[in-house]
């Protein structure tokens, strides 16, 4: 992306790289990826997840960061917490869906064979039905496009996430075009974090879908529970800020 690279350039690309692995590490990022997933039992699934919240965040990373890089322009800070704000808001928002799905759908798991042979778990509810269950009405289709609503969660993650990156590449490079690296290659490094967290969170996911419903369940609660309470904690964080500024 960059020609002409010195020993000191490759060396701060990767450390983009290296940064943005870590940067998907953080527990908003966590938190908000687990309640997207926690309602799957496939590991491809939920490994698609947690890529494609990557893809979102860096898509917001090269153009919120990238174009404040590009012309010199810097992001407010009150803007920034207004930006945490929304995330922890976020954060309940898909904590409490989680919980509140729990509760109202009766979730349960049911081994499905397709026509082809292949054998899959997958959730199934029967909330607010009064009527004998039905096991015809497990028939479904698996949806093979990107899980949009991942997509924008990883984008506003990106747009909360950019003032610092902005801060951060101000004091670490030298020029435009390897300050546009290292945003494209810390993104790259959150995809890689977050596919790799991702796959740790599908074992115990898809393992108690395939064994123990309860077990399941309870993990899904506590997925829920977890990232509601993050978000009220980044809330109260970011009223702090706003009083303060």
């Amino acid at each position: 992306m960059v020609e002409g690279l010195s020993g000191g350039g490759l060396g701060v690309l990767l450390l983009g790289l290296v940064i943005g692995m870590q940067h998907a590490l953080e527990a908003d990022h966590v938190a908000a990826v687990s309640s997207l997933a926690a309602r799957q039992s496939s590991v491809r699934r939920i490994v698609t997840h947690g890529a494609v919240w990557g893809l979102g965040h860096t898509v917001t990373l090269m153009i919120v960061a990238g174009g404040a890089l590009a012309f010199e322009l810097a992001i407010d800070d009150t803007l920034s917490v207004w930006l945490e704000l929304l995330v922890g808001l976020m954060l309940i928002g898909l904590g409490a869906h989680v919980v509140a799905s729990l509760v109202r759908d009766r979730i349960h798991f049911h081994c499905h064979r397709h026509g082809n042979g292949t054998v899959h778990w997958h959730a199934h509810c029967h909330g607010g039905e009064d009527r004998p269950h039905d096991p015809r009405r497990h028939d479904h289709n698996h949806p093979n496009g990107l899980p949009i609503r991942t997509v924008l969660v990883g984008m506003m993650h990106g747009m909360a996430g950019s003032a610092a990156l902005v801060i951060l590449m101000a004091t670490t490079v030298a020029s435009v075009p390897l300050g546009l690296s290292y945003i494209f290659l810390f993104g790259i490094g959150s995809i890689l974090g977050m596919a790799v967290l991702s796959a740790v969170i599908a074992v115990p996911l898809a393992w108690s879908a395939r064994t123990l419903t309860w077990a399941n369940g309870l993990l899904q609660g506590g997925i829920g529970l977890a990232t509601t309470l993050l978000g009220c904690f980044v809330v109260l964080e970011s009223l702090r800020g706003l009083a303060a500024a």
